[in-house]
């Protein structure tokens, strides 16, 4: 084995654990992400349907579509989806504000993505009650780049 094998693999090893504390700390910023948009209120998996490609060429327009299951009635409708990212310099990528008269709790648009991450849906019922869903993307040429 050449020596600058073997260093290459000790620093891998040497950085494993520290690899595994950024996972479970962005784990931790997920659950705070979605409790602040809930404002604490309770965050539900369940009734939004978030559509990502699994890899994209690139992040600079991902195509993305959020359905939320609800009958759009004057007393049960959404009236917000808000879509947010784990890893863009602007975790808030954008908030749609909807309400009975728009028939369909459905929305397709492009984003661009700083890199492989989670990005969630979270869907604001006018019960009060809160709803998600999560998808995995994988980016092979990252967008959204900040240059700090």
């Amino acid at each position: 084995m050449r020596r600058r094998s073997f260093l290459v693999g000790v620093s891998v090893a040497a950085l494993a654990p520290g690899v595994a504390r950024a996972q479970a700390s962005e784990l931790r910023k997920l659950d705070e992400l979605l409790h602040s948009v809930a404002r604490g209120a309770p965050v539900r998996k369940g009734r939004v349907q978030l559509d990502l490609p699994l890899l994209a060429d690139n992040g600079y327009s991902v195509t993305l579509k959020v359905r939320v299951d609800s009958p759009m009635s004057a007393a049960d409708h959404v009236a917000r989806i808000h879509l947010l990212s784990q890893r863009n310099p602007v975790r808030d990528m954008a908030t749609y504000h909807l309400g009975p008269r728009a028939g369909r709790a459905e929305i397709e648009t492009r984003v661009r993505l700083a890199g492989s991450q989670q990005i969630v849906a979270v869907a604001a019922l006018s019960d009060g009650s809160y709803w998600y869903d999560v998808a995995d993307v994988v980016v092979t040429l990252s967008a959204c780049l900040d240059e700090s």
